[in-house]
């Protein structure tokens, strides 16, 4: 029992370090260089006694004996463990405050946050010279815009958030009706893009009529004083065109159909046919109804058709375009090719050094200090040794079974390697675990997040675990392989006839010899994003 809690770290260890993908490894070594002066890299080690032992002895000064050497290294563990054991009283000679530097170093090198789409709207609004309340509600509709730059609520809804929290800021009694009646129905208002189009809410409004005090006399709507708590519908809907003028003509719309109307006076299209489509046909357009649109609409197919084209090139997500977006970086750590035939794999390093123990740990004053010092100071280095061995064992026990699981799994794909996604065969991660000699859960750990170079791209390594069918050949042909199959099948379809999902089945069995059901083929289609036959006709 004492032995296996004596391995449970090392064990917890090792498995964490197997999990990481390549650069969080790279992180973690760097992370524990800083920490541990028992932990070193091995190129850097082997450069600095290079130099220490193969110059000329003339010139070197008798300052740079391997003693030196050791005695500084000591001073700088003796810091650490001051800076870690001691009552805080000892400072370097320097008089600098090494923990203080540190962070402001690591701020310094931070990288800045990534700018929202909000904050990059209002970047852009920045120089528009507006009241303090104009700039306040114009804020507030930037910050209620969705990831796709659609409104979050209507405006009437805005103006009672806005009058809300006004009230709230200038202490004044609250003057809306229960809250079921003062927050008005998400109706959507229409879009009110061109002349002679007019926005109608039919919302209820945020403030009811006989509790509103400008209605007493006392202020009258269009001479609202500038510490007015009534914030109304008709202030956040001049923000919103605002917004549209200086940024994008399709920001803050309720939804799809009014995102695109919005946007055609600015193309010129609000008196063409385009208008009609996205008011009366939107969902006859992605079900790909021509006919039924033209009839409906009274034109030809082929102006149907041109409009449909025009309206392709409107904006749906006007927000997607601002912000900051950073793209994953992919570091694939696996190698693979086809060296004169046999499967050729290799691990990638990349940044991450090779490490080992310092020998400071060898050099008498270390060993006296061992030996003489404290209980912390003791405690403190047979720890930082004890977890610099262990990374380095972790290391070297990952790079083995990674090795080794995607050796075994590229053997079994060799046909992949020569022929590509077609020919990828069925694997279970069972299958490689018993080749391997591992437990299961030892290859769902090694293959997490790790990518793989191949001679046909980058890819994950779980992306070579698939199930599959078996073909009227009796060879295997994984639900990937059948994929590829069906894409190419599509492909290959004449458009103006498209073939039905149960035509792609009968295809599969007389081409490739693989049985599947429609209902199987339906499920893959959709998989692929594949529309149905009537969504991919051509007229």
């Amino acid at each position: 029992m004492e032995q296996r809690l004596i391995q449970s770290p090392q064990m917890i260890q090792a498995m964490q370090i197997l999990q990481l993908p390549l650069l969080e490894l790279s992180e973690r070594i760097a992370q524990e260089l800083s920490e541990n002066p028992f932990l070193e890299e091995a190129e850097a080690s082997a450069s600095a006694t290079a130099a220490t032992e193969g110059g000329d002895a003339a010139e070197s000064p008798a300052s740079d004996t391997a003693e030196q050497v050791g005695a500084d290294a000591m001073l700088e563990v003796m810091e650490r463990l001051e800076r870690d054991y001691g009552d805080g009283s000892r400072v370097r000679a320097s008089g600098g405050d090494d923990e203080g530097d540190r962070k402001y170093e690591a701020m310094l090198n931070a990288p800045e946050d990534a700018a929202s789409l909000q904050e990059a709207i209002l970047a852009q609004l920045a120089a528009l010279d507006l009241a303090v309340r104009e700039r306040e509600i114009l804020e507030h509709v930037v910050w209620s815009l969705d990831e796709r730059g659609y409104l979050t609520e209507t405006p009437s809804t805005l103006a009672a958030e806005l009058t809300l929290e006004r009230q709230r800021t200038l202490s004044v009694p609250a003057v809306l009706a229960d809250d079921d009646e003062a927050l008005p129905s998400r109706t959507p208002a229409g879009p009110a893009p061109g002349n002679d189009a007019v926005i109608v809410d039919d919302a209820a409004p945020a403030i009811a009529p006989d509790d509103d005090p400008r209605q007493s006399g006392v202020t009258q709507p269009d001479e609202a004083e500038p510490d007015d708590p009534i914030v109304t519908e008709d202030e956040v809907r001049d923000a919103l065109e605002r917004l549209r003028e200086n940024v994008h003509p399709g920001l803050g719309a309720l939804d799809l159909s009014e995102c695109l109307l919005l946007q055609l006076p600015s193309q010129g299209l609000w008196n063409s046919p385009v208008r009609a489509l996205i008011e009366n046909h939107l969902d006859d357009v992605r079900t790909n109804r021509l006919p039924q649109i033209a009839k409906a609409m009274g034109e030809d197919l082929e102006t149907v058709k041109a409009a449909i084209e025009l309206m392709k090139g409107l904006d749906p997500q006007p927000g997607a375009g601002f912000g900051d977006v950073h793209a994953e970086v992919i570091h694939p750590e696996v190698m693979v090719a086809l060296v004169d035939g046999d499967v050729d794999c290799k691990l990638e390093r990349g940044d991450t050094p090779r490490l080992r123990i310092s020998p400071l740990y060898q050099t008498q004053l270390i060993k006296k200090m061992l030996k003489e010092g404290t209980k912390e100071e003791r405690e403190f280095a047979k720890k930082r040794l004890e977890s610099a061995s262990w990374l380095i064992d972790a290391i070297a026990q990952r790079e083995s079974t990674l090795s080794r699981i995607a050796k075994a799994v590229f053997e079994h794909q060799r046909g992949f390697l020569e022929r590509g996604a077609e020919a990828l065969k069925p694997l279970r991660m069972q299958e490689i675990a018993d080749e391997v000699g591992v437990h299961i859960s030892t290859v769902s750990r090694a293959v997490a997040g790790k990518y793989a170079q191949t001679p046909r791209g980058i890819f994950a390594l779980k992306f070579f675990f698939v199930g599959g069918t078996t073909k009227s050949s009796g060879e295997e042909a994984s639900q990937i392989s059948i994929k590829e199959h069906i894409k190419r099948i599509v492909a290959a379809e004449d458009s103006s006839k498209p073939l039905s999902d149960e035509a792609i089945a009968k295809a599969l069995e007389e081409s490739d010899g693989i049985k599947i059901a429609r209902r199987t083929v339906t499920k893959y289609r959709k998989a692929l994003e594949i529309p149905s036959s009537t969504e991919r006709k051509s007229y």
